[in-house]
C-alpha cells in the first residue's frame, strides 16, 4: 500500500515574478497540488494493480508538480537508464490532463534516480564548460532526454555561457557554445 505526503513551497517560491501577487500565486500553487494529487492517485492504482509496494510523496517545485516514489526495490519503474521513468512519467502526465483538461509540466522521479541522475549531469556539464573555456571551441555532448538536456542548458547558464541543442530525438543533444 502506498502513503501519501504533501507539502509545497508557497511561502517561499523563487519562481514567482515580482508582479504576481499573492492571490496569483495561492491560485498557481492549488493548480499543481491539484495536479500532483491527481498524479499520486493514478500512481498509487498502478502500483497496485502492479503490486509494487512505495510510497508517494508530493510536492510542488517552482512552476511544476512533482511526484517521487520511494520504497523498496523500485528498478522495474526506472529501466534501463530511466527510459520506464520517463514512459511512466509521460502516462501521468496524460492522467492529469485527462481529469484537467490541461497539459501538465510534472515531474516524476522513482528511488531518486532523476535527483541522483541531476548531480551526475551537472558534473558532466561543469567539465564540459572547463573543457569549451580552456579550449575555446564548441562541445558536444552524447544524446540525452528533454530533462537531461533542461539540467545542462541551466548548469552552463548559470555558468555564464550559452549552451543549444541540435538533431532530432532520439539524438538530440546539447551543444555548449565558447563565448
Amino acid at each position: 500500500m502506498t502513503e501519501t505526503s504533501h507539502e509545497s513551497e508557497a511561502a517561499v517560491d523563487p519562481q514567482s515574478t515580482p508582479l504576481e501577487d499573492e492571490g496569483t500565486r495561492s491560485k498557481r500553487v492549488e493548480r499543481l497540488e491539484n495536479e500532483g494529487d491527481i498524479a499520486a492517485d493514478f500512481l498509487e492504482e498502478l502500483l497496485d494493480i502492479a503490486d509494487v509496494d512505495g510510497d508517494l510523496d508530493m510536492d510542488v517545485e517552482g512552476n511544476r508538480a512533482s511526484v517521487s516514489i520511494v520504497g523498496g526495490d523500485l528498478s522495474m519503474l526506472v529501466g534501463r537508464d530511466g527510459e520506464v521513468l520517463e514512459a511512466l512519467q509521460e502516462l501521468t502526465r496524460l492522467a492529469v490532463y485527462r481529469e484537467t483538461g490541461e497539459r501538465s509540466r510534472l515531474m516524476l522521479d522513482v528511488a531518486g534516480f532523476r535527483a541522483q541522475r541531476r548531480t551526475e549531469l551537472q558534473q558532466i556539464a561543469a567539465d564540459a564548460i572547463a573543457t569549451v573555456r580552456a579550449s575555446g571551441e564548441p562541445a558536444r555532448l552524447v544524446a540525452m532526454s528533454p530533462f537531461e538536456r533542461k539540467v545542462v542548458h541551466d548548469a552552463v547558464a548559470a555558468a555564464g555561457l550559452t549552451s543549444e541543442s541540435e538533431g532530432q530525438e532520439p539524438e538530440r543533444r546539447v551543444v555548449i557554445l565558447a563565448d
